[in-house]
């Protein structure tokens, strides 16, 4: 993986910075690419994890840290999170909203811009349809960042919404606006 050098904070040599986040309490994963037009290069991903054992608040808070330290070393300029997906278990639901909020409040902190998306719109637009299977978001992933090497599903997920919001930033930057 190369260095890139900031030109100016949230912009490395060759274009934005964008975070992708799969927010979840036991594990979170995260996915930085650098998008320059519609060209897309991967930078890092991975995962934090949190540990069952440990009380909520240490959970979200070491959540919150871990994402703390990302931002600084890759000087991210915006971030999309995907959104809550209801089940029919609501304690599931519960606690990965306050995951969810954890990062949330972290990127607020550090005033960086978030866009926020549904599973559907990630699936859209990486494989083209809202119902694609994850097996097909994944190898879309891998197609659109040759060469990368992905840290698991939860990783994979959030290079996917990486790659939606660096999307969505283009698009409105090609919008003129009134």
């Amino acid at each position: 993986m190369g260095q890139l050098r900031s030109v100016r904070r949230g912009y490395g040599e060759a274009g934005l910075i964008v975070l992708g986040l799969d927010p979840g309490l036991g594990t979170t994963g995260w996915g930085i690419i650098v998008a320059e037009g519609n060209r897309l290069a991967h930078i890092a991903n991975g995962r934090i994890a949190t540990a069952a054992a440990d009380p909520l608040p240490a959970r979200l808070a070491h959540l919150g840290e871990q994402l703390n330290h990302l931002l600084i070393a890759h000087d991210v300029a915006s971030a999309g999170v995907e959104e809550v997906f209801v089940n029919s278990n609501g304690q599931s639901t519960l606690k990965l909203a306050q995951a969810r909020g954890a990062l949330l409040a972290t990127l607020g902190f550090k005033r960086i811009p978030v866009g926020e998306y549904a599973p559907r719109q990630v699936k859209q637009a990486v494989v083209g349809t809202g119902a694609a299977e994850k097996s097909q978001v994944h190898a879309m992933v891998k197609r659109l960042l040759p060469g990368v090497d992905i840290d698991g599903s939860d990783a994979a997920d959030a290079l996917a919404v990486a790659i939606t919001h660096a999307h969505h930033l283009a698009s409105a930057r090609r919008v003129p606006h009134s």
